[in-house]
């Protein structure tokens, strides 16, 4: 089963590389990794997508804890989180086939954000369920690339992952 783990950490260079040295170290595999910077400039949320069972989950949140720039570490439970990843996806468009790959990108919500003769760029930002169904949509028309960022959630309602330091 995947998780999504939520981990707040102090905003220094250095941080990212001792978290996935952790993983690298115990041997836990990343499936998605996205970091940025909060509503605080200090702090920094990783969203970290990793495949397992609870206790390699369980093993991953304490170990996690014990970083110095760990400041609070969150499993997200599927049903109360919201999850997004962004795509780019550069697509070969000949001129009868524009219209139907403009068509597809407006029933799915994707932007196009370049055209030239030969391709049209979508953009997509949406659960990654979505966005692989845009991707099998796009293929028949040749998919030149395709990039995506890691997943990023949050999650739902007014519960939020508190940025309180550890003690």
């Amino acid at each position: 089963m995947k998780y999504t783990i939520s981990v707040l950490v102090e905003n220094h260079a250095g941080v990212l590389s001792k978290v996935s040295g952790l993983f690298s170290r115990r041997g836990f595999n990343i499936d998605s990794l996205a970091v940025g910077v909060t509503e605080d400039a200090a702090i920094s949320r990783m969203t970290i997508v990793v495949e397992g069972d609870e206790y390699v989950v369980e093993q991953i949140e304490k170990q996690l804890n014990k970083l110095i720039p760990v400041i609070k570490v969150k499993t997200l439970l599927p049903t109360e989180t919201i999850a997004r990843t962004l795509s780019l996806f550069k697509v070969s468009a000949a001129t009868g086939q524009r219209e139907d790959i403009m068509r597809i990108s407006e029933l799915m919500g994707a932007r196009i954000v370049d055209v030239t003769r030969s391709t049209l760029t979508l953009e997509f930002s949406d659960t990654a369920e979505r966005t692989e169904t845009l991707e099998t949509l796009l293929r028949p028309y040749g998919i030149k690339e395709v990039v995506r960022t890691g997943i990023i959630a949050l999650e739902k309602g007014a519960n939020a992952t508190r940025t309180t330091k550890k003690s």
